[in-house]
């Protein structure tokens, strides 16, 4: 019984795993489209004296929480498309306003990029390997993947911030 438990659980990761590994770039596309609308939906909801809110001193504020997920979509997407990405090695969270209008602008610049450097890919680049830092081989599939994993993280941290705001956060769009 130990034996198929231990085959079922392996072939289910390895499912998982496969599953990733064979996203199009045409799902990949529309995934990240639908990533840019939610969040964008995020920003708006936030009215404009919350983007410097910080439900504690020792996190970020809400602005800073989108900025960041900026500069992670312009790394992750710069790594696994080979495109430079236009920031540079600038950070955004560290450089730009952290106004409404600042904010959601270099947050939905990130995902235009994003989305752009993705389509500019093949379905067969997405089964290439990618090199992530100085030596840790990454498939690029998957690695997009971690990217929208990580945007969706700390969106999903910023439903806590408009709930303390009194705002109630975009309903969820899994589709």
């Amino acid at each position: 019984m130990k034996k198929l438990l231990f085959f079922t659980v392996v072939a289910i990761l390895f499912a998982c795993s496969s599953v990733f590994a064979q996203v199009t770039k045409e799902q990949s596309v529309a995934e990240w489209t639908r990533a840019k609308a939610y969040t964008k939906a995020y920003l708006d909801a936030m009215p404009a004296d919350g983007y410097a809110f910080k439900p504690t001193p020792e996190i970020r504020s809400f602005a800073g929480q989108m900025l960041h997920l900026a500069d992670a979509n312009y790394f992750f997407v710069a790594t696994a498309s080979g495109k430079e990405s236009p920031m540079g090695k600038t950070s955004l969270e560290k450089t730009a306003a952290q106004t409404k209008e600042a904010t959601t602008k270099a947050v939905m610049d990130s995902y235009d990029w994003a989305i752009g450097a993705i389509q500019g890919m093949t379905d067969a680049q997405l089964q290439e390997t990618a090199t992530m830092g100085k030596d840790m081989k990454v498939v690029k599939g998957l690695l997009l993947a971690k990217g929208f994993e990580h945007q969706t993280h700390h969106r999903g941290q910023t439903t806590v911030y408009h709930r303390l705001k009194g705002v109630t956060p975009p309903p969820e769009m899994l589709f």
